[in-house]
């Protein structure tokens, strides 16, 4: 599990725990609110090509969701479009050549819905991100242009060495044990802190006017998608992700009914990403019977209790 400290991978190691598999994580550190259940993890820096090559050895399966990623504020500001670009690359060149080295067969890639044009998510009631849409590219990040390339990368890989590659595009995956204070948390995670730090009837900000749409995935949902993904006789590339598309303000509208809160939204300037993006399940419908088999509130139910406890806890320490 390449990212396996991470907030997906440190999930998805659960899972492949318990079906019985034996696990070994690899990540730069362990995560950040749990054990990791991992049979092995080894503190490692994968654009290490040589300490990529020695985690490697006797793995059949990999699940390579290492990245230098995050939410907008990360993102879409530019800062960081370099080092992104790098070190992601740099892993998965790395990943890839260790399988083909070490014969490993089989591999999940965890790519991005940021791959897909800028130029078919200009309306926000009507984006296009069906997976034959991705080209002519146009990604509106660099991020997004990296994962592009990575996808290309695994499907040569595919061609020239006969490493099973399976592909999927995430789609905002949320839930427990996420990012959600240290400036590469996503919109769900950053929206619940804020509701949860604001007293009711006071007033938060949210970047942008609030009209942009996404939809937004749980995380055990993403974790049925990719092992069915991963058990089925498929390449993708698939979207994993939410057809339930909702505007960021109304995101933190959902969020305050959890918290019985009525706060008012100051819309601000701020880094937004393309005014409309959606999954489009049919294709991940026909070829595997997948879909998501709840609605976002049920995964925000969980999720913002979780982030009010941190935010509780963290107010306790500083106190």
């Amino acid at each position: 599990m390449c990212g396996g400290g991470g907030f997906i991978g440190a999930h998805l190691v659960k899972r492949l725990k318990s079906e019985g598999f034996w696990v070994r994580a690899v990540d730069l550190k362990r995560p950040e609110f749990s054990t990791t259940a991992a049979d092995e993890f080894v503190e490692a820096d994968l654009r290490d090509p040589a300490l990529t090559l020695r985690v490697m050895d006797g793995i059949g399966e990999v699940y390579q969701l290492a990245a230098d990623m995050g939410g907008a504020g990360y993102i879409f500001t530019g800062e960081h479009d370099a080092v992104v670009m790098h070190n992601s690359a740099t892993i998965n060149l790395n990943t890839l050549e260790a399988m083909r080295i070490k014969g490993a067969r089989k591999v999940f890639y965890s790519s991005s819905a940021c791959i897909y044009p800028e130029y078919n998510q200009l309306e926000p009631d009507n984006p296009n991100c069906a997976e034959d849409s991705a080209y002519p590219a146009q990604p509106d990040s660099e991020y997004g242009w990296e994962k592009l390339f990575s996808e290309r990368l695994y499907l040569a890989y595919k061609r020239n060495f006969g490493i099973d590659a399976r592909i999927a595009r995430f789609h905002n995956i949320f839930g427990p044990e996420g990012a959600w204070c240290d400036g590469r948390e996503k919109a769900p995670a950053a929206l619940c802190r804020k509701v949860a730090e604001t007293l009711d009837g006071g007033q938060m900000e949210v970047w942008g006017d609030g009209k942009q749409t996404r939809s937004f995935l749980y995380i055990d949902e993403c974790l049925d998608g990719v092992r069915r993904f991963m058990e089925s006789d498929f390449s993708g590339p698939v979207n994993i992700g939410s057809e339930e598309m909702v505007t960021i303000n109304g995101l933190a509208t959902m969020i305050m009914k959890f918290a019985g809160k009525r706060i008012s939204i100051r819309n601000i300037p701020g880094p937004t990403g393309v005014r409309g993006r959606r999954s489009d399940n049919r294709l991940i419908a026909e070829k595997i019977g997948w879909a998501p088999s709840a609605p976002l509130e049920a995964g925000l139910a969980k999720t913002y209790p979780w982030i009010l406890e941190q935010v509780n806890a963290r107010k306790a320490i500083t106190a």
